[in-house]
């Protein structure tokens, strides 16, 4: 499977985090429509079907990440 370049996964990662640490779930229509876009990226980028699924891909798909990053034990 072709994974996306690192630094748009990073840039994928970061938009999502921002948007949910904002509360982007709870804001105007068009800031959800934005969170949701980003969500659907994250799994195509990723070749997930499922936003936390695609974070982990995502994160494991960036330099420097090690093994246990993101396990799911953890969740």
């Amino acid at each position: 499977m072709l994974m996306a370049h690192p630094a748009v996964l990073r840039n994928l990662v970061e938009q999502y985090e921002t948007l949910e640490i904002l509360g982007a779930e709870a804001g105007s229509p068009a800031v959800r429509q934005r969170l949701a876009d980003v969500a659907y990226s994250l799994c195509v980028a990723t070749g997930t079907r499922d936003v936390d699924a695609a974070l982990v891909a995502a994160r494991h798909g960036l330099p420097g990440a090690r093994a246990g990053d993101d396990s799911l034990l953890s969740v």
